[in-house]
């Protein structure tokens, strides 16, 4: 019988003392839990290495550290950036040509700043002149349209404009001794057109340009041999006014222009204040001379590119 009232006072002692319910607070099992805080551990393991005791503040700032994170990354890429457009810099000037690069450009060699240069049209079922059913070897472009432009920075002679001119306005190129006998061949050899353009560059060089077409393949060849000898081993008959002695110049081997002949001369010392040099281009029914008079000596290197040019147009 007295276990009864054993039991009542304790259950009377249970629900005034609220000094049990503490324990929920006591229960320190949640804040203790979070391995979180007690993690620390696995960070002090690294101990032997005196470096990672810098990573001791990540938990106590996470926001700082990424933010330190961030700007090392940042300067990080900065610097690979900068190095790799260095290094790009760099290998372009190496790759460019000397003359591309400002500051490093080279002299000129004597090459002309000619256009680009095209081949004219042709009227409808006309063929090129050296080509597969043209036994005439005919230029059926238009002779005006086979001058070689002036190149940059040249200025047009008022007189040979690059349209037609008279057979007088030719000859007028040859000695005075000359020009009657060229005449009357070229009278005899049912010349067409006559076609001209001359310039004069800023270094003092004066160019002209001469095409003269005739009927056929045959009076051009006769013109050409008959009249000028310009294949003869002695030079051209005819030569160029105020022109006494000739020398066969020997680049005419290196221009390699197909079904074309090319006969290259300049003026013989002693010469007077200014030197000639001068050039025939027999391309079937067309006959070019091309002359280059300059004060003191005629320049090789922009006479070859001229003749050369030229010669390609017409073949």
């Amino acid at each position: 019988m007295t276990a009864q009232p054993t039991e009542t006072p304790a259950a009377e002692t249970a629900v005034p003392a609220p000094a049990p319910v503490p324990a929920p607070e006591q229960a320190p099992a949640p804040e203790q839990a979070p391995a979180p805080e007690q993690a620390p551990a696995p960070e002090q393991a690294p101990a032997p290495e005196p470096a990672p005791v810098l990573a001791a503040p990540a938990p106590a700032a996470p926001g700082r550290t990424r933010r330190v994170l961030l700007a090392v990354a940042r300067w990080t890429a900065a610097a690979v950036v900068c190095g790799g457009v260095g290094a790009g810099t760099a290998l372009g000037i190496t790759a460019m040509e000397r003359t591309d690069v400002p500051g490093l450009a080279t002299e000129s060699d004597g090459r002309w700043d000619y256009p680009e240069l095209r081949l004219p049209a042709l009227p409808a079922d006309r063929p090129r002149p050296f080509t597969t059913g043209n036994d005439g070897e005919i230029h059926h472009a238009d002779l005006r349209e086979l001058l070689l432009p002036a190149p940059a920075g040249a200025t047009l002679d008022p007189k040979l404009k690059g349209g037609f001119v008279s057979t007088d306005a030719y000859l007028a190129l040859y000695g005075k001794e000359f020009r009657a006998d060229l005449k009357k061949t070229l009278a005899d050899s049912t010349l067409r057109h006559v076609a001209a353009r001359g310039w004069t560059t800023p270094d003092g060089t004066r160019t002209s340009i001469h095409l003269l077409r005739f009927s056929s393949v045959a009076y051009a060849e006769a013109y050409k041999d008959e009249a000028l000898h310009a294949d003869g081993a002695d030079g051209p008959e005819a030569l160029p006014d105020g022109v006494e002695g000739v020398v066969m110049d020997n680049f005419a081997d290196d221009v390699e222009v197909p079904e074309t002949s090319l006969y290259v001369f300049r003026e013989k010392k002693p010469y007077g204040p200014d030197q000639v040099r001068w050039a025939y281009v027999q391309a079937g029914d067309t006959l070019a001379l091309i002359t280059q008079t300059r004060r003191g000596e005629a320049l090789g290197v922009s006479f070859q590119q001229t003749v050369t040019l030229q010669n390609q147009l017409l073949g």
